[in-house]
């Protein structure tokens, strides 16, 4: 399969890209960055992408599955019109791009409580990503709703603190659920999920996720 990826320079994007280049059922690996990784492979194609111009990079925009990894925090971003541009804009129009350009399988990486009738920002912004996504008529549409991700040396205080007293809840037996799922872990479900799931809307909620 030929792969294309937005996001491959995230935490759980970089991960999709190490684990596909080194899975023999994905042929080639196309990911669109704003700067070049200098990462080299036989198997690996870099665009290089204003993503305030999608349009001009269409004719890279061609495979089989598509995968979103795309997303910020509301802190990084500066503000909510940012976040909305990049959580939803951009891989809402890559999306139709590459429904347009005949790429049948689309995987998108959401979070745990998305939903249009949230209350709550980023679950809103996030549900509102799967369902235009959803109306595009993808053959194969999967929906991963990770909770926390433990990221390698993250600089984020806030997820420390939070993955530590998960943690602690789990090694009670509370809250399992709800555990930290590591990106490394994540990105090998992504990676699996489009060769062993079948046609149709799947969406997939972090207890399931680590079962896959």
């Amino acid at each position: 399969m030929k792969a294309l990826i937005i996001g491959a320079t995230g935490a759980t994007g970089n991960g999709l890209v190490q684990v596909l280049l080194h899975d023999p059922d994905y042929t080639k690996i196309v990911t669109f960055v704003r700067r070049p990784t200098r990462t080299i492979h036989p198997k690996l194609v870099e665009v290089l992408t204003d993503f305030e111009k999608i349009e001009n990079i269409s004719e890279f925009i061609e495979g089989d599955v598509w995968f979103s990894c795309l997303g910020t925090t509301l802190k990084t971003a500066g503000s909510k019109e940012l976040q909305w541009r990049i959580d939803y804009s951009i891989p809402a129009r890559f999306a139709e791009i590459a429904k347009q350009n005949g790429v049948s399988k689309a995987v998108l990486l959401s979070a745990y409580g998305a939903s249009t009738s949230s209350k709550i920002y980023y679950s809103k912004l996030k549900g509102s990503l799967e369902e235009k996504v959803a109306s595009m008529g993808f053959e194969q549409y999967i929906i991963f709703r990770p909770g926390l991700l433990l990221r390698n040396n993250t600089n984020r205080p806030g997820e420390r603190i939070s993955a530590s007293f998960l943690n602690f809840l789990n090694s009670l037996g509370l809250v399992k659920k709800f555990r930290p799922m590591p990106t490394f872990i994540l990105a090998q479900k992504l990676a699996k999920a489009p060769k062993v799931l079948p046609s149709g809307r799947h969406s997939i909620e972090l207890d399931k996720i680590f079962v896959l």
